[in-house]
């Protein structure tokens, strides 16, 4: 199966606005396939000869910038198609607001983010399940201060010498 291809470049440059911009794609593909239903097979048994064809046809694939595709038989026209649109780069998850921006220039609220804001107002501030810190320190083991760094260590290695011996 034959290909040929043909790119396109395309590039442009402001030195004034210092810009520039510049583009490459596939623009079209030309392959050479074989054609369904198109092929002829034959066979003389007698002088033992074979002979086959298969039909060939030229496939072109043209597609732009523009998502736009075109497919075909050379020969037989070409069917259009739109392709959809595909963001390259991913969606920005946060965009901070202006800094030095007023009140009127800012984007209002998101509903989902007014609605959380009114029940915490409802609350008024206070969690349901809201616990004391020293209600939640009750709860941890106690804190034990190590004098010298090297006394842990000893305590350690006996206790687990000790359970060695025990088995």
């Amino acid at each position: 199966m034959a290909t040929s291809e043909l790119s396109c470049e395309v590039s442009e440059e402001n030195c004034e606005r210092r810009e520039a911009f510049w583009a490459e794609w596939k623009d079209l593909t030309l392959s050479t396939r074989p054609e369904e239903g198109c092929s002829l097979h034959e066979e003389d048994t007698q002088r033992h000869e074979t002979y086959h064809q298969q039909g060939q046809c030229q496939a072109l694939v043209q597609c732009s910038p523009w998502l736009v595709m075109r497919m075909g038989i050379l020969g037989r026209g070409l069917q259009e198609y739109q392709l959809p649109y595909q963001r390259v780069l991913p969606l920005p998850i946060f965009t901070p607001a202006k800094m030095g921006a007023t009140k009127e220039e800012r984007e209002d609220t998101p509903i989902q983010l007014q609605e959380l804001l009114a029940l915490e107002t409802a609350l008024g501030g206070q969690c349901v399940d809201r616990q004391e810190v020293a209600e939640i320190t009750k709860q941890l083991p106690p804190v034990v201060p190590v004098s010298k760094p090297g006394a842990l260590r000893r305590s350690l290695s006996r206790s687990m010498s000790q359970e060695a011996q025990r088995g």
